[in-house]
């Protein structure tokens, strides 16, 4: 992270990251090239120009202990709130750090890229907007690969929605109170000039950690690597995208079924 900011601002990064997985238990700790997959996408934030503070949050529960105890270690912050209630840990993260601005991020992205986060951080702030990213879950439409997502949201938005959402949805998914329903926020979309949204590069099923795996082993385990240098080296090896071609994608409404027993109260 650069020492000179262009914004008087406090940018926040909290990278969201559990063991508990459905589909991969344990998957933000799984080796890729000799380092958790945590640590990817920690350092890989870390190198973006726009952010001031980067913090993991995880949950109380004891299963994320490991999370606790690798962030300790590589003294990263970690902040440790609600399992199920994700909204509300991040809200509660980002009052700790007295963050203006939070970026939300997850640790199953191991290829995220520091320059589309800087693009996203731009767009938001050059728009002023309450939120910003460069993708809408399904339903909505997307043209960035599946594993770059960035979400960038306001302080202030992000307590109203602390306030006000009270699906299970909403609060485990964090920001779908700010895109739900058209209108209710200013948000902004960044989208690139072809639609690569169909490109599946996060890690939530073994195909998808066999995928990276494999990918970045073929480019040398470079840990600097750009999206476009990825997305080039795909094209040349198509073969490589068939290998979690099929893996659903989930949408944002889908909520883990413990949510479901408790949803409409806001601290779930």
């Amino acid at each position: 992270m650069t020492e000179e900011k262009n914004h008087d601002q406090k940018i926040v990064a909290i990278i969201q990251a559990r063991m508990g997985s459905n589909r991969l238990p344990d998957k933000v700790l799984k080796d890729i090239c000799g380092y958790p997959m945590l640590d990817w996408v920690v350092t890989r934030t870390m190198r973006s120009s726009s952010i001031d503070d980067v913090m993991v949050a995880t949950s109380t529960d004891m299963n994320d202990d490991p999370v606790a105890a690798w962030c300790e270690h590589n003294h990263i912050q970690c902040f440790r709130g609600s399992a199920l209630d994700v909204l509300d840990r991040f809200y509660q993260a980002a009052v700790l750090v007295k963050a203006d601005v939070i970026i939300r991020l997850t640790a199953d992205c191991p290829l995220i890229d520091p320059n589309v986060i800087d693009a996203v951080v731009e767009l938001f702030l050059q728009k002023k907007t309450d939120f910003a990213a460069n993708r809408l879950p399904p339903p909505f439409h997307r043209t960035y690969p599946i594993g770059l997502d960035v979400e960038v949201v306001s302080f202030r938005a992000l307590e109203q929605a602390w306030y006000e959402a009270s699906k299970g949805f909403e609060r485990e998914h964090v920001l779908p109170y700010l895109y739900a329903r058209e209108g209710r926020f200013k948000i902004a979309v960044l989208d690139t000039e072809q639609d690569y949204g169909d490109m599946r590069w996060t890690v939530d099923t073994r195909q998808d950690l066999e995928f990276i795996r494999t990918l970045l082993t073929a480019m040398h385990c470079n840990r600097e690597l750009g999206w476009m240098d990825i997305l080039q080296f795909l094209n040349n090896h198509p073969e490589l995208a068939e290998m979690n071609a099929d893996v659903k994608h989930k949408s944002f409404t889908d909520v883990d079924e413990r949510v479901q027993k408790n949803d409409g109260g806001r601290h779930g």
